[in-house]
């Protein structure tokens, strides 16, 4: 057999045996649709389904010259639309300037991978998104883990720190599997006072944290001194994309280096239209977010009364620690059968040992069908005969 058959078919039985592995661990993942109350969701606000939001979406359509860019933004893309909701976006999150890219994924990998260089030294949380992750690797800058939130370590590592070129610190606001929340103010105080920038992943807060949804940075109003802020629209803005707010001199460096940007197709004209509409909706949705807080607060306690465990979710993200992957499965299982949506988050994903029904509340969610889940949930858990003592 030629050596390149013997090659196509290594690579073949390579991928067949670790899908195999997968399934043995319980890690393997299939595609599904979600029915029932949706416990997994990050439509925090409900504007997925929003008639207001879809009228405005279909508008936008009617009114599009053509329903697709042709090409990257420095090449027939750059569309009068995606440049006004820059501006406008900036406005909201009370930056200078803003960039869009394609994804969250897209635009965390290109800032970083960007802007840090091999001599710079980045200071990343241990619970960071993959995005983040990716970026600093690409990027080749020495990297410095510190635990999540210990702002103990943090401290020692940058008084430490002794390498020539920049320091940033990269965090998320709110933990996508956590449901917690960083110190913002104590770690600016450690980037001032040890020369360092910072960079804030906003994703899990945008439109649910802060006045009109602005965030965690701009609750604390100090996003002016941060060297960039990312919003995500494809969660509480029920959209797609994301925004790097930042000053003009990063907007620019981020044109000219960021990969992700140059070699991407722009999106359509008419998503920024809905971006826009979304953002005017999330702006005003004070009674959304009251309610999500107070759900959010009501399953905690719940949670707590059962003495099961949630680890130190502040927020809309509240995740309920199992441990083992198997375990996990199988009350996913009866959760779906009782009318739930919700997902069992496993390994890599989490640490090992950490399995997890990641709960992720909406304003859409009423309370009524919260506390039919703690029944439902607290009657399956004693079917599966198991004791709290194990969470």
């Amino acid at each position: 057999m030629p050596e390149t058959a013997n090659s196509a078919q290594l690579l073949r039985q390579r991928m067949a045996a670790e899908l195999d592995e997968l399934r043995n661990e319980a890690q393997f993942r299939v595609l599904d649709h979600p029915t029932g109350v949706n416990l997994c969701s990050n439509d925090y606000l409900g504007l997925a389904h929003d008639p207001r939001l879809k009228g405005a979406v279909e508008e936008a359509v009617e009114g599009a010259e053509s329903v697709g860019a042709t090409g990257s933004r420095l090449l027939s893309g750059n569309l009068r639309e995606w440049g006004d909701l820059e501006n406008h976006f900036a406005s909201f999150a009370g930056t200078e300037a803003a960039l869009y890219f394609s994804s969250g994924y897209a635009a965390n990998l290109g800032l970083l991978s960007s802007i840090l260089k091999p001599q710079d030294t980045v200071f990343s949380d241990a619970l960071n998104h993959a995005s983040i992750i990716d970026g600093i690797r690409l990027s080749g800058a020495r990297k410095v883990i510190f635990p999540h939130l210990d702002l103990n370590f943090l401290e020692k590592a940058l008084r430490d720190q002794s390498a020539k070129g920049a320091k940033v610190i990269v965090t998320e606001s709110v933990f996508s599997m956590e449901g917690d929340v960083a110190p913002l103010q104590d770690t600016l105080a450690l980037a001032r006072q040890y020369g360092a920038e910072i960079i804030v992943d906003e994703a899990h807060a945008t439109g649910v944290w802060g006045p009109q949804g602005r965030g965690i940075a701009a609750a604390e109003e100090n996003q002016r001194e941060m060297l960039a802020v990312v919003h995500a629209c494809g969660k509480a803005l029920a959209s797609a994309g994301a925004f790097v707010c930042c000053e003009r001199v990063l907007k620019d460096y981020l044109i000219n280096r960021a990969r992700t940007f140059i070699f991407s197709t722009a999106m359509p004209g008419y998503l920024a239209r809905q971006i826009r509409a979304a953002l005017a909706l999330a702006r005003e949705a004070n009674d959304r977010r009251t309610h999500l807080y107070s759900i959010s607060s009501w399953l905690r306690k719940a949670l707590a009364d059962l003495e099961l465990h949630f680890g130190s979710s502040v927020t809309q993200i509240v995740p309920l620690i199992l441990g083992e992957n198997k375990l996990a499965l199988e009350i996913e299982n009866q959760l779906h059968k009782s009318g739930f949506a919700v997902k069992a988050v496993r390994p890599p994903t989490v640490a090992a040992g950490t399995t997890r029904l990641r709960l992720s509340l909406t304003s859409s969610i009423a309370q009524e069908d919260l506390a039919r889940f703690v029944a439902v949930l607290n009657k399956t858990l004693g079917d599966c005969h198991l004791s709290h003592k194990f969470f």
